[in-house]
């Protein structure tokens, strides 16, 4: 999620909530730092004030081109037209000016950032979402957790399988404690340490098929896996690509003073709000979901459920619904710029 995806992956249980907490605040602190250092500090000498001077090339190059239709314009006594195209020019060399640590451009573009963000942090953490989706992952991939500890005991037979199991229940043991500080007395935490018990506290030896029946299979972990890492990917390229459309916010403004219809910066806009509907919309989805997952895994008590479902909304369906959602959002946006565009032009 923006920045607050927990992906609980460890072996160890003494630090497994606390070392995938901690890596999820580095992530988010490392981009709010990337889009500083983009976007504000000494732009002189990075990437963004590069593309700025190319963004003010551009605007003299198109500059040129707007002049002589403006003139023509004039000539033929279309006074209106030319009045009303000067407020592009303007809003050029607004926002293109003084670069060095920051133009206008990229003070808007990134406070425009910062409050998509707080929007969607609030919809991350209004009424508890946030613990909602962390306790919808643990619950889906805790018995791969617990089973990293079991696994090694498995082929073993006789007085050294029960050793095995009674030091891997002394290691899992604080992960339950961890599990119940994290979201309170949950019956899917009590169901699995219950049938841990069952393995490690069996008198007679333990067969394969008990171990798989908890454990499950070395290909179901992989596949969940790969879709733990799906969803962390496609949260972490939405941010990726939020701040590359937001770097070239310079060149597509210097290239707005073309004759055409279809202003670049209408295009750039649509780009830029699109990305944040897609993060906003990943994020309802997931949540809904892990709302579901942890509601029934209330109400069946007794039950172990198959959550691969759960894995593969979020780590495959809800990242290409988003980008759809997305899609349609910014036609819509594109559409409303352009038209609102064209009614000022209108009456000015």
């Amino acid at each position: 999620m923006e920045i607050n995806y927990i992906i609980l992956a460890q072996t160890a249980a003494d630090n497994l909530l606390e070392n995938g907490s901690m890596t999820v605040q580095n992530l988010a602190a490392n981009w709010d730092k990337q889009w500083l250092e983009l976007l504000q500090t000494n732009t002189n000498n990075n990437i963004y004030g590069a593309l700025t001077r190319l963004g003010i090339f551009l605007a003299v190059g198109t500059f040129l081109i707007f002049m002589a239709q403006w003139l023509r314009d004039v000539l033929e006594n279309e006074y209106s037209r030319p009045i009303s195209s000067l407020i592009m020019p303007l809003i050029v060399v607004l926002f293109l000016a003084n670069p060095g640590n920051g133009t206008a451009l990229s003070n808007l573009t990134l406070g425009v950032r910062n409050f998509l963000n707080t929007i969607n942090q609030q919809v991350i953490t209004s009424t508890n979402n946030n613990q909602i989706y962390q306790q919808a992952i643990n619950l889906s991939i805790a018995e791969d957790v617990v089973g990293a500890f079991l696994r090694p005991c498995q082929s073993l037979n006789g007085e050294l399988q029960n050793q095995c199991l009674t030091k891997a229940k002394e290691k899992i043991d604080p992960l339950w404690q961890s599990y119940r500080n994290q979201y309170g007395t949950q019956p899917w935490i009590n169901r699995l340490e219950t049938q841990v018990n069952q393995i490690v506290f069996n008198t007679s030896p333990v067969s394969e098929l008990e171990f798989n029946a908890l454990l499950g299979s070395g290909l179901q972990v992989s596949i969940k896996n790969l879709l733990i890492s799906s969803q962390f990917a496609f949260q972490n390229l939405m941010e990726a690509t939020m701040l590359l459309i937001a770097v070239l916010g310079p060149i597509a403004l210097g290239a707005s003073l073309l004759p055409v219809a279809g202003k670049p910066i209408f295009a750039w806009i649509t780009g830029f709000f699109a990305v944040a509907i897609a993060k906003i919309s990943f994020n309802i989805i997931t949540l809904i979901t892990a709302t579901v997952v942890v509601n029934t895994s209330a109400q069946s008590v007794n039950e172990n459920m198959d959550l691969t479902w759960f894995l593969i909304c979020i780590g495959l369906l809800a990242p290409i619904l988003s980008l759809v959602i997305a899609a349609l959002g910014g036609i819509a946006t594109f559409n409303a710029i352009s038209y609102s565009t064209t009614w000022i032009k209108q009456r000015i």
